[in-house]
């Protein structure tokens, strides 16, 4: 036994942590799959969700070197999300710890059954759908450009090709009022729970006409990451985090979001969103029978 768990325990957490981070790159929603299962080894809801953002830091954390090439050029953007992710961590973290337990319990099945919502919607997939659409009608106009010239010129030697100009970010001087509020908000969930969160910082920045995107799913990535790394502050100092518990769920995390590229490649995205939409209504559905 290490600190209560069994050695079996912490392998089916640290499994747990793969399925998460796994689900977490397919379709955004870790928390769907994490979560539940610190609940199902006897971990009280509050402590399992402190628990629960400590443990999915890793998969943040790796995103967001791994978007280094798309975050290029955005260095008062990114520093500002981070910033408004970790005050907004900050203030989500506060509420679950100050607030009664019993109001979590309450609202954990409605949350649930909203990130389902939001990934039965896709706004992610018609995101890309538009993006790819975009970027085909953008490389049309380039060749056809390219070859108008070439014809033009009779050039007996080959040229090298020139590339499309790449599609920027707009400038935050450009952003609308309300962008900013729903960056703060999404942080604010992201430190309270959680799940789902990613895909609605997708939806307010694709809403504003922030930029491509893989440009904004970067950018989404660092408010996430703020918000989970400073909640994760609170709750340790508060002592509000199962650290046997975290700790295998972190690994578990990195590993599933590791693995998780070359494996869903040859996964149809709808099979996988359906079956996050599906376990997700079945957890509602428990955890709404157990609390009201």
């Amino acid at each position: 036994m290490i600190a209560g768990f069994s050695i079996t325990s912490l392998l089916l957490i640290l499994l747990a942590g793969i399925g998460a981070g796994f689900v977490g790159y397919a379709v955004g929603a870790s928390s769907l799959v994490s979560y539940p299962a610190l609940l199902a080894f006897g971990i009280p809801p509050v402590l399992a969700n402190a628990s629960n953002t400590v443990g999915v830091v890793g998969t943040g954390i790796g995103g967001v070197m791994g978007a280094r090439k798309e975050l290029k050029g955005q260095a008062v953007r990114s520093i500002t999300y981070v910033v408004i992710g970790a005050f907004g961590g900050v203030a989500g973290a506060f509420l679950l710890l100050k607030l009664d337990p019993s109001v979590f319990e309450f609202a954990a099945p409605v949350l649930i059954l909203l990130s389902s919502l939001i990934i039965a919607i896709n706004p992610r997939g018609r995101m890309q759908a538009k993006q790819a659409a975009a970027d085909a009608t953008a490389q049309l106009k380039h060749i056809e450009a390219t070859e108008a010239t070439e014809a033009a010129k009779r050039a007996t030697t080959p040229t090298a090709p020139h590339r499309p100009p790449e599609q920027l970010v707009q400038p935050m001087s450009q952003d609308s009022w309300w962008v900013w509020l729903g960056v703060a908000a999404v942080a604010i969930y992201s430190g309270y729970f959680g799940a789902g969160a990613g895909t609605l910082a997708l939806a307010v920045l694709d809403a504003a006409k922030i930029g491509p995107f893989h440009k904004i799913n970067a950018l989404k990535t660092l408010i996430g990451t703020g918000a989970n790394i400073s909640a994760s502050v609170v709750f340790i100092i508060q002592g509000a985090v199962d650290w046997p518990a975290a700790i295998m769920l972190y690994i578990g995390c990195f590993i599933g979001g590791y693995i998780a590229p070359s494996i869903t490649r040859k996964i149809p995205a709808n099979i996988m969103r359906a079956a996050a939409v599906i376990a997700g209504i079945i957890l509602t559905i428990d955890l709404g029978l157990k609390t009201y």
